[in-house]
């Protein structure tokens, strides 16, 4: 295409979103409302990921060993357990902290000592955290296999539960997502399209008098094009900041949820939609002039 031509497609389209100019706007807050929505769900997507990736990461067993295990088969025990596949870290909590640990609980060590007849009965244990978390069942099975370990604790029942939350959690979300998708790829096309349909008799002329049919797509091409454009750049742009401002709010009142602050992937996603927006509007107007040209 010669750039005069190109020039001359571009003022089409501009003068034809000016000549219809409530069509056009009622275009563009289309394409702006339902890219926002789509945005803003596929950001809680992604933080529902990344919240269950963070629970999932924080997972870990406890290994008790048999109380009159001496130290020494501890850190062997330990040895092995660091050369077992899977594990990336083992900690051992020795039986005096694990003591102190829970007489911090239950109001001092002296209460509690008395209350154990002036006996420690805490065995040494052993913390461990796997690389994959999913993989925790295999390792407990494992390590429960050790003549000196007494038991293996890492919550089973909560852990199975966790994990069946996020699988489920990843499906629905994706699913959602997918159905979002599609809804507002044909809201927009159904916009873009009685944009379309309001200037029928234009392109019925334009027919009969010799035009070609790309000559005719063009300046609607573009016309859907920059309306996706303008439409999604308003909804990337309220996602991007709106986001940015949601997050700091809620980082400070739930402190202890983990959320999603990637800027990379925030500003990654906003493209994205500005993008998915401007190729759906520009496929609408193809879509939707499609049947004018059959003359």
């Amino acid at each position: 295409m010669k750039l005069r031509t190109a020039g001359y497609f571009a003022r089409q389209a501009w003068v034809s979103i000016r000549r219809n100019l409530w069509m056009s706007l009622a275009a563009v807050a289309s394409v702006a409302i339902t890219m926002f929505i789509l945005g803003a769900f596929l950001l809680l997507v992604f933080n529902i990921n990344f919240i269950s990736t963070s629970l999932k990461s924080n997972v870990e067993a406890a290994v008790f060993l048999l109380p009159e295990t001496p130290r020494e088969e501890t850190l062997a025990v330990q040895k092995q357990i660091e050369a077992m596949p899977g594990v990336v870290k083992v900690d051992l909590v020795p039986r005096e902290e694990g003591f102190r640990q829970l007489s911090q609980q239950f109001g001092g060590e002296s209460e509690l000592l008395e209350a154990t007849g002036g006996v420690n009965p805490l065995p040494d244990y052993l913390l461990v955290r796997v690389a994959e978390p999913e993989t925790i069942h295999d390792f407990a099975r494992k390590a429960r296999a050790l003549p000196q370990v007494e038991k293996v604790n890492y919550g089973q029942e909560i852990v199975d539960q966790l994990f069946a939350v996020a699988r489920l959690m990843h499906w629905l979300g994706a699913g959602i997502v997918l159905l979002l998708g599609l809804g507002a790829i044909c809201l927009i096309i159904i916009t873009i399209r009685l944009t379309v349909y309001s200037r029928w008799r234009e392109i019925t002329i334009m027919k009969y008098v010799g035009a070609t049919d790309w000559f005719i797509r063009w300046p609607f091409l573009l016309e859907g094009l920059l309306l996706g454009l303008v439409g999604s750049g308003i909804a990337a742009l309220l996602i991007y900041w709106g986001y940015d401002l949601l997050y700091h709010e809620l980082a400070a009142t739930f402190v202890f949820i983990p959320l999603l602050n990637d800027q990379t992937l925030l500003l990654r996603s906003s493209l994205t939609l500005v993008a998915a927006g401007a190729i759906i509007g520009a496929l609408g107007s193809l879509f939707s002039i499609r049947r004018f040209l059959k003359v």
